[in-house]
């Protein structure tokens, strides 16, 4: 299975998504995006994986190369490949799919999500757990895509995560997140931690550390769903 990954931020890398690949994927490529880096064609990757990263899907004069991104997705959503997008990913993918994506109440820290009922109209959503402690990092969020089953919601985000004719997941939550990628936030974004809203201290999330092992088995989960049998992969 080819796998093709977009990093936005050296700081927001693979987490846990690097031992799945190492059992699973027969080619891995990364695009560092904010080092230049090149988009991958379309016969590059059956399973495309967009990560987080700290700026907004709107910052196009800024980072040109989100408007190439985003025709990206969208080319690879039409293809019918695979796509897994995650925190920024994920408002890339929601947006690729017609939905708004807009300020939403800060997030940062160790928040519960619980299971929306309606995940139960997809097989994934039957297969999550009901309630998961999982590390947010976002202060946008995005509504839900046409078509999309919303799989949870928090406290302070209602849309955390979502699927889309059972080949694409949105996840604004971070469920890929070990300890050494939520070290590498801390330090890249520890300003991150003075703004209003559900926000912990650097303390709190470090105490969290223990809950990442917890997160796996879901992440796991996802990712094979993604790539099982129903997909056509190479």
């Amino acid at each position: 299975m080819r796998v093709s990954i977009l990093q936005h931020a050296s700081f927001e890398g693979l987490g846990r998504i690097a031992e799945w690949l190492d059992s699973y994927a027969s080619r891995v490529r990364l695009h560092y995006l904010y080092a230049g880096g090149h988009l991958p064609t379309l016969d590059d990757f059956d399973l495309l994986i967009v990560l987080g990263g700290p700026m907004s899907v709107h910052d196009e004069a800024e980072y040109p190369w989100l408007v190439e991104e985003k025709a990206l997705i969208r080319r690879a959503l039409d293809a019918g490949k695979r796509v897994l997008g995650i925190g920024l990913g994920a408002q890339l993918l929601a947006q690729a799919l017609g939905a708004e994506v807009h300020k939403g109440n800060t997030e940062i820290g160790w928040w519960q999500l619980e299971k929306n009922a309606r995940s139960a109209e997809s097989p994934i959503g039957r297969m999550l757990p009901q309630r998961l402690m999982a590390l947010h990092w976002h202060s946008e969020t995005f509504d839900l895509p046409s078509g999309a089953i919303p799989l949870y919601s928090s406290a302070a985000c209602q849309n955390q995560g979502f699927v889309w004719e059972e080949r694409a997941i949105g996840l604004q939550c971070r469920l890929e997140s070990t300890p050494e990628s939520i070290k590498e936030l801390l330090d890249a974004r520890r300003a991150d931690l003075e703004r209003k809203g559900a926000v912990e201290d650097a303390a709190s999330i470090r105490a969290g550390y223990p809950h990442c092992s917890a997160m796996a088995p879901t992440m796991l989960r996802l990712l094979n769903y993604l790539t099982g049998p129903h997909a056509i992969l190479t």
